[in-house]
């Protein structure tokens, strides 16, 4: 156990070695790293009198909050997991999160999707005056010490069958993506990140971390508000955010007038009003385009951008703490220049799916994580993304599964048989059309379709448009997607 390092045990240390350093900012609470480092022990002792032991789950339900770090250290510190789940879900899809994971504590928000959950094997807590409660009641105690190979988050994500899957990550494969991020955003004492994305996506998760194990400062809003981020930019002096596109517009427009100063932010060049207003970073993150090729399963991200300057491939290259394979369907690796599926193995990479083995066992065959995407190895070694070898529709940030969207769509009671396709947006690059064949004698107009979906599924992942037909052609037992696109204007899909 000396050669382990967990979550929790970074925490501890800060608490010691950086004890006037503010950790978290949210609202009215600050606090340095050894009051974060107290609260921390006290909720865990909290969960552990609720039954929480090593391997049970903790649920989240809410937006983010500086719960949501507290709750994930806790469980560290325990040996349980934490999820936080996408507050922006139906009942329905927060209601199969409960019932699979059975957690032994929630931790919720009020909302609409939550006030009707209930699980008879957890200790429910509301959000707020109830989670300080169960802070406050539990002791600073010492804790024995927790394999850092063991699972500590949960991510819901990978819809392939029309149901999400847990990815579970250890407190290794966590802080060794966050050494690479480190690396690779050259992020340094002082380090501000604002917590404005959803804290149920890596592509936060893995900022939020990276600050943590640098000793820096996280700080949180609940949900994007570009005045809010403004603001809060100004007056945290904040170094990065959770920014892309269409959000970056949504800044520079609240900013207009120069009310508030973003000069502290380093981040990527995106217009010249913009550039005037931040600090265009050059470390290898932001230097031309920030990013890579990732997913929840490696942590974040698997290849970097910043790694190959220039490179042939749009993926750039794999990170230090991963191995990247391109495979053939029977296992062996593809010639540089043929296309093959993105498999993995290294310090970074997911411990399984929770509960589901025989996915678990399809994923990493070989002895490679299985991606689920297609891609190409170029002559210079970089790493180029072809595409979902599943289809898939990338809306803004979100990752929109048709199956999931057709599941919903086939439980209503006029529908015969659904397609979903993404179709170009100028705004968020896809947005989803449905394609629907009524039951003979049966009438449902888009809007009662549309609506259908929205009840049932994350609001994100309904469909703009709806066309109906007579049938919908196919391949064998599945949607002709090719032939689907064709008709009805499909395109922009990941990779494209």
């Amino acid at each position: 156990m000396i050669h382990s390092l967990s979550l929790s045990d970074v925490l501890a240390e800060h608490a010691r070695s950086r004890p006037q350093v503010t950790a978290v900012v949210d609202g009215e609470v600050r606090l340095t790293y050894p009051e974060l480092d107290a609260r921390v022990s006290r909720l865990a002792d909290a969960l552990a009198t609720a039954g929480v032991a090593a391997g049970e789950r903790v649920l989240w339900l809410g937006q983010n909050a500086h719960a949501v770090l507290e709750l994930l250290l806790a469980c560290s510190r325990l040996g349980a997991i934490f999820c936080p789940a996408n507050w922006r879900q139906s009942a329905d899809e927060l209601r199969f999160v409960v019932e699979d994971l059975a957690p032994r504590v929630v931790v919720r928000e009020p909302s609409d999707a939550t006030a009707a959950l209930s699980a008879d094997t957890a200790l429910w807590v509301e959000a707020g005056e109830d989670y300080e409660r169960l802070v406050a009641s539990g002791s600073a105690r010492d804790f024995p010490p927790v394999e850092d190979t063991e699972p500590v988050l949960a991510l819901y994500t990978a819809a392939f069958d029309g149901r999400p899957n847990a990815a579970l990550l250890s407190s290794a494969a966590l802080l060794a993506h966050s050494v690479s991020l480190l690396v690779v955003r050259q992020m340094e004492p002082g380090f501000t990140f604002l917590n404005n994305g959803p804290l149920f996506h890596v592509g936060t998760m893995m900022f939020c971390l990276a600050t943590l194990q640098i000793g820096g400062t996280n700080v949180f809003t609940p949900a994007f508000d570009a005045e809010e981020v403004c603001r809060l930019i100004d007056a945290e002096r904040v170094t990065q955010a959770f920014l892309f596109g269409p959000m970056i517009d949504a800044v520079t427009k609240a900013n207009a007038g120069g009310k508030y100063d973003l000069s502290s932010l380093r981040f990527v060049s995106h217009s010249a009003e913009w550039d005037a207003m931040i600090t265009v970073d050059d470390s290898p993150w932001c230097r031309s385009k920030m990013g890579g090729y990732g997913q929840t399963e490696v942590g974040g991200m698997l290849t970097f951008l910043g790694l190959a300057p220039g490179a042939a491939g749009f993926a750039g290259r794999p990170s230090p703490l991963a191995q990247v394979r391109i495979l053939a369907p029977d296992g062996t690796e593809v010639p540089a220049g043929e296309v093959g599926e993105i498999c993995a193995r290294g310090k970074t990479l997911f411990s399984g799916y929770f509960a589901r083995p025989d996915l678990n066992a399809v994923k990493s065959a070989y002895g490679w994580h299985h991606t689920g995407d297609l891609g190409r190895r170029e002559p210079d070694g970089t790493i180029t993304f072809i595409g979902p070898r599943l289809r898939m529709i990338k809306s803004g940030a979100e990752n929109v599964y048709p199956a999931e969207v057709e599941r919903s769509l086939k439980a209503h009671p006029a529908v015969a048989d659904a397609a979903v396709i993404g179709v170009p947006d100028a705004t968020w690059h896809q947005a989803v059309k449905a394609v629907v064949a009524l039951k003979e004698g049966a009438e449902a107009t888009a809007d009662d379709l549309i609506d259908h979906v929205k009840n049932t599924l994350a609001s994100y992942k309904k469909p703009r448009e709806v066309a109906f037909v007579d049938a919908i052609p196919k391949r064998g037992y599945t949607p002709d997607y090719d032939a689907l696109d064709a008709a009805h204007g499909g395109g922009n899909y990941p990779g494209t």
